[in-house]
């Protein structure tokens, strides 16, 4: 049980506190990514669905970006 409250724990500071229209917006993005897209592409489908919740990438933190999305995707959390 200890070893299910740390993940939790842990899931929750990476994710942190998302309100409704930020969690469509990364259901959004990993649609995209399970479609097989790339990070950027997942990421301008998502803020053309979503513009106020449009995340601006760049080459300094797309990786920080593409490794949130992609541990959400294998957590399989959204």
């Amino acid at each position: 049980m200890e070893f299910l409250n740390q993940y939790l724990q842990r899931s929750q500071e990476i994710i942190g506190d998302r309100t409704r229209e930020e969690v469509r917006y990364d259901k959004e993005v990993l649609r995209w990514l399970r479609k097989g897209k790339k990070i950027q592409k997942a990421i301008e489908r998502a803020n053309k669905k979503y513009p106020k919740e449009a995340l601006e990438v760049n080459d300094r933190t797309i990786n920080d970006v593409a490794a949130h999305y992609e541990y959400l995707l294998s957590m399989k959390i959204l």
